[in-house]
């Protein structure tokens, strides 16, 4: 009966939609719900695989990938690392590693599940043991020695000391430590009139990149450096004139100088560089190594050849044709932190900004050259060559060498990086976010960078590190995710890569097994649940599939100002909520300021060459601006782009300074008109162009931009209202177009049911829904439109989602309802079998004369059981079956797969707990079965009244490296403890009521 079912709803589709038409349109829609229905493999989600420290087995591997493969797993990024378990027996790069590593990739391409490496051992970046001390990350450090001046002195000179490493010492080998103290090199000797040693320039360690802490997990991290340009406080006495500074460095041997030193106070500064402590962390023993200098391509060569080179010749020639395999290089989070010198530096520091920055080395160490400007305009320049240089010899040179290698870059730009994090991400192939699960660290902020930089430049993929966790102790499934699942695709995420599927290197026996120590939230194949997940990542791989079509609609293009390092936030008034933050109804993409270089003025719009356009171009309310920077937005304003900000103040470096400032100021005259504020907000006709500005815009700066009513008054000013819009306010959207193809995802926020007007910024197209979870599409018969907007009445179950379609001739149907009311029709409380598997500790089969959660049960062995229970029912059934009938499981802990009569009808895991049964519910007797499974935490409590026979002083035990039998009698083992005897069990199991329920 399905089957004509939805052949007669496809049938009626085409008609109604008017797709008698046999043209490309067409052919598109067709294809697209084809592949909603059966997604492709490619939309499928991905993992991180993490390896521990030498814990490796093949045929772990092998049955970790198989079970991927069967459960919908369609990528996955191996890294090897070391967290809270003990080493295991295969050292990392040793010949046994490698042949792992190599069957690793085999399987994959034999699977087609494709693989992305990272680029070093750990997560932080590039390095290991084998990285030279001249070719690590480095410091421009500094001694100061005092002397008075009057005739011929030989000076001896301290040797600077290294800068304390950001994570402590405690990363450090004993042979590690012993290079970092040792390692020095002398850069220059400077000498200047002594000044007063208690005024330096504020927060000087961070704006000479000396350290950049992790922004989303450390209180107070700066969203960007703040600049101290008043001078009036200060005195002569206080600063060092560029113009008496004596250049001593060729006087320099065994440590001192002889100089003739001049009447009066001077100070003596030995500058040097040392290895700035970052270390490959957390990195397998055997790889536990200076971090190599990420501006310098020698030195990342000479890193590579050692990892990736040695892994490609071990592979040698590979099909790159092959949908399993191989595929991507990646950079994780950048938590190696900053660096401030290189060798080349000096020499590209004269190339890009046209000084030599010796005479400003002082302000590296806090001194106040010249005034506060002149050195914030110095450290200025010096981040931004900085920038510059780890861009082109890092993270593009890694590009352009996995493209040798017939492979891309993918990069997580965020987190201790001391570059801006649009501009690294707009260096990959592949910009890459992470959002982290509730009770966990709020990097919701790098899912708007990432979907950004992908919006502009056309990448259709938009992968995120999704679910990372600290104390998840198996505690989450895919139920509890649906809504931050949602979130993440409403954000412009669209492959997903769950954070962790930890390796699992033990017998199997031995469950829930192998953890990343407390972190990850378990998505691997020793979940109880692992059987039934591909249910839900059916769900994820149809969101997956329409994701990565089209283009995203956007209004409003914020442009990032050009400061390193620098995390770009939202204006908090276009955001709805703290942790997912969702976008109101006119959605943005932020740009970072090289890739506006790119754009052009199209009818009115700014365009990239990806196709995407935005209405408005809003600058952040910051005080400076490089003229070429002005110099684009002038010519996009002139072409007929719309601009919404104040002037800058004044240019940001020493580059042609003070000219610059003057260039600057001329622009601002022709563009803005001049420099002071006008009250409210003013209109000013330029070239084809508006720009808008005023007091308003500084007094609702908002996180740097305008507050959104005035951005959102503005478009609606321009005919544009609301791309989306609610009346109950409590549904996440995001919008895509393929061509003259409309289509919306759509999301209720809350845990509650929810009936809602939405209204849809598209007019003239039939409305369509199309159900993710199950794969049904239908039309929405009842909707009113105005020319320019459709509004639908939809309802919604607790964090239930839909794809609305805009497609063909609307066709509104009168008295029709969008959805149908349930009614029961029947309650299934007759008594139900229930069998518990005795291996995990079960009572084998008992009886429930009524439902009941496990967790409360008198009989241990249900009270702390994990796992999958069976549920049977006979029942009689001598109702209709002339319209579609449901069957409703009520309440479900935590995820349940049915039969009815032997037929499989699936699983369920989400909201609302249904299936249909119409093809296999049948009158008279009917035997139904459900397989139940709850989560591991309460067997893990029961476990802990057992006596302990782990790991103990982080130690395998005897027992499990010889082989034997386990002597304890627990059910479960791990590598991590989350749970006491006296944690409190969840509710688990099948709690209904469970009912036949007929749409009306």
């Amino acid at each position: 009966m399905k089957k004509v079912f939805w052949g007669f709803i496809s049938i009626s589709l085409l008609f109604l939609a008017g797709s008698c038409r046999f043209d490309n349109s067409y052919k598109e829609i067709d294809s697209l719900r084809k592949h909603f229905v059966t997604p492709p493999d490619d939309a499928r989600p991905g993992v991180y695989w993490y390896f521990m420290d030498g814990n490796l087995s093949k045929e772990g591997m092998t049955k970790d990938l198989e079970s991927m493969k069967k459960a919908g797993i369609g990528s996955v990024v191996f890294l090897e690392v070391n967290v809270g378990i003990p080493r295991g027996h295969v050292d990392f790069l040793s010949k046994e590693w490698k042949d792992c590593f190599k069957h690793a990739v085999q399987e994959c391409e034999r699977l087609g599940i494709s693989m992305i490496l990272g680029i070093g051992p750990g997560w932080t970046g590039s390095g290991g043991p084998w990285v030279k001390a001249e070719e690590s990350m480095q410091s421009l450090v500094s001694s100061v020695t005092h002397v008075t001046g009057g005739g011929k002195q030989t000076i001896l000179l301290a040797k600077p000391d290294p800068m304390p490493p950001y994570f402590g010492e405690w990363a450090f080998t004993p042979e590690l430590k012993e290079r970092w103290q040792e390692f020095y090199k002398d850069v220059a000797v400077l000498a200047f009139p002594r000044t007063d040693e208690k005024t330096f320039v504020k927060d000087v360690q961070e704006k000479a990149l000396y350290y950049r802490a992790p922004y989303s997990s450390v209180p107070g991290v700066k969203q960007f450096l703040f600049r101290d340009n008043d001078s009036t406080d200060l005195n002569p006495r206080d600063i060092v004139s560029v113009d008496k500074i004596v250049d001593l460095t060729d006087q320099l041997a065994n440590g001192s100088v002889t100089w003739d030193v001049p009447t009066g106070e001077w100070t003596v500064m030995r500058v040097g560089v040392r290895n700035n402590g970052a270390v490959t962390r957390p990195a397998p023993l055997p790889g536990v190594g200076f971090e190599c200098d990420k501006a310098d391509t020698t030195a990342l060569m000479a890193h590579l050849r050692v990892f990736t080179e040695e892994l490609f010749s071990l592979l040698g020639e590979r099909d790159t044709l092959l949908p399993g395999g191989l595929k991507i290089l990646h950079m994780d989070s950048w938590e190696m932190g900053a660096q401030n010198w290189t060798p080349k530096l000096r020499q590209e520091f004269k190339k890009r900004r046209g000084y030599d920055p010796q005479p400003y080395y002082p302000v590296y160490a806090g001194y106040i050259v010249g005034n506060k400007q002149i050195s914030e305009r110095f450290l200025w320049d010096l981040r931004q060559t900085m920038q510059e240089l780890m861009l082109e010899n890092h993270s593009l040179f890694v590009k352009a060498y996995a493209h040798k290698h017939g492979m891309r870059l993918s990069i997580e730009p965020y987190d201790m990086n001391p570059m801006q994090d649009l501009e690294l991400g707009a260096s990959a192939d592949i910009p890459m976010c992470e959002f982290w699960s509730p009770g966990g660290y709020n990097t919701s902020f790098s899912a708007v960078e990432g979907s950004s930089l992908a919006n502009i430049k056309g990448q259709t993929v938009v992968p995120s590190e999704a679910f990372t966790a600290a104390g998840d102790g198996w505690k989450q499934h895919p139920a509890s995710m649906k809504d931050q699942t949602d979130w993440a695709f409403a954000a412009g995420i669209n492959r997903l890569t769950f954070h962790t599927f930890q390796h699992q290197a033990l017998r199997d026996d031995l469950r829930p097994g192998m953890t990343m120590g407390p972190y990850g939230v378990h998505w691997d194949r020793n979940q109880t649940w692992w059987p039934y997940v591909d249910g839900y990542h059916q769900y994820v791989a149809r969101c997956q599939y329409m994701m990565q079509k089209g283009q995203t609609v956007a209004d409003v293009l914020y442009l990032a100002p050009e400061e390193a390092p620098f995390v770009f936030r939202a204006p908090k008034s276009a955001l709805d909520g703290d942790f997912l933050i969702d976008k109101r109804g006119h959605n943005f993409d932020a740009c970072p300021p090289s890739l506006l270089y790119t754009a052009s003025v199209e009818n009115g719009k700014i365009k990239f060459p990806s196709g995407m356009q935005y209405s408005l171009l809003v600058l952040p309310v910051f005080e400076t601006m490089t003229p070429r920077l002005l110099e684009k937005i002038k010519s996009l304003v002139q072409e007929g782009a719309v601009l919404v900000g104040i002037p800058p103040l004044h240019a940001p470096g020493l580059t042609d300074y003070p000219a610059c400032d003057q260039e600057l100021s001329a622009k601002i005259t022709e563009l803005w008109g001049g420099k002071e504020l006008p009250e409210g907000l003013v209109e000013r006709a330029y070239g084809k162009g508006l720009v808008y500005w005023g007091q308003d815009i500084k007094i609702k700066e908002d996180n740097l931009y305008p507050d959104y009513q005035l951005t959102s008054g503005l478009l609606s000013k321009m005919n544009l209202e609301d791309d989306f819009r609610s009346d109950a306010g409590k549904v996440r959207y995001i919008h895509k177009k393929i061509k003259e193809l409309d289509f919306y995802f759509v999301s209720n926020r809350t845990k509650e049911s929810l009936t809602t007007t939405c209204t849809f910024r598209v007019a003239g197209k039939q409305p369509q829904l199309w159900n993710p979870v199950n794969g049904e599409i239908r039309n929405l018969p009842s909707f009113t439109e105005d020319g320019v907007c459709t509004s639908i009445d939809l309802s919604f179950d607790a964090n239930q989602s839909f794809f609305i379609v805009f497609d063909g001739k609307p066709r509104p149907v009168p008295g029709m309802k969008n959805f149908q009311p349930s009614k029961e029709i029947q309650k299934l409380d007759n008594t139900w079998l229930v069998s518990f598997d005795s291996k995990w500790g079960g009572p084998g089969q008992v009886e429930f004369t009524e439902l009941q959660d496990w967790s409360q049960s008198s009989d241990d062995g249900i009270k702390y059981y994990s796992g999958t229970a069976v549920y049977h029912q006979s029942f009689n059934y001598s109702q209709s079956l002339q319209k579609p009938v449901y069957l409703d499981l009520g309440k479900v802990k935590n995820i349940a797969k049915v039969w009815l009569n032997g037929k499989d009808l699936g699983v369920i895991w989400t909201n609302p707990w249904e299936v249909e049964i119409t093809d296999a519910i049948k009158e008279g007797d009917n035997e139904l079965r459900i397989e139940v499974t709850n989560l591991w935490p309460n067997r893990l409590i029961g476990d802990e009244l057992k006596p302990y026979d782990g790991i103990v002083n982080g130690q395998w035990p005897e027992w499990l490296l010889h082989g034997e039998k386990r002597p304890g009698d627990r059910y479960t083992f791990a590598t991590f403890t989350h749970y006491t005897k006296d944690s409190p069990l969840l509710e688990s199991g099948l709690l209904g009521p469970v009912r036949i329920v007929m749409k009306e």
